[in-house]
């Protein structure tokens, strides 16, 4: 009896612990609630924002946030934000438009996911987009559209 009480007790704290701690962990990438704020801090620094469009459950979504553009963003303060295919979610487009993600990414056509664009001023995109993801060339791809897209925001 004691046992399976215990063994119940120290469930129920691994069940609420687990719980706690998925609660506070934050997304890898960011979803913008504004993207004209996100492109006007970007550009402030100097930089191109980069807008990857998502799918949950998409295991090259996954490969491409987890293992290029988190370390980015967090390592050497790269502007990324996240914008899910089929959201529901609301967001102000560049001029300040309340729409959800699923209208943002009809809006820019794009159907594949991962799709990784590069924004610059006037909310144009300044480098070729990156559709779908290949583990064996994705870094020199990603690096030779990030150098054109600083190069189109840099005076």
């Amino acid at each position: 009896m004691r046992r399976r009480l215990f063994a119940g007790l120290v469930s129920l704290c691994l069940t609420t612990l687990a719980g706690a701690a998925q609660r506070e962990r934050k997304p890898l990438l960011p979803a913008p609630r504004s993207l004209g704020d996100e492109l006007a801090a970007a550009l402030a620094t100097g930089q191109p924002l980069l807008v990857l469009v998502s799918l949950e459950g998409c295991p090259w979504c996954k490969l491409v946030r987890e293992s290029y553009l988190a370390p980015l963003r967090h390592g050497h303060a790269l502007p990324v934000v996240q914008v899910d295919m089929g959201s529901r979610q609301a967001l102000q487009d560049f001029a300040g438009a309340w729409r959800t993600h699923e209208e943002m990414v009809r809006a820019w056509r794009v159907d594949t996911a991962p799709t990784l664009l590069f924004f610059g001023r006037g909310a144009r995109e300044v480098a070729p987009r990156l559709v779908g993801a290949a583990a064996d060339f994705y870094g020199a791809y990603l690096e030779e559209r990030l150098h054109r897209a600083r190069g189109a925001v840099r005076p």
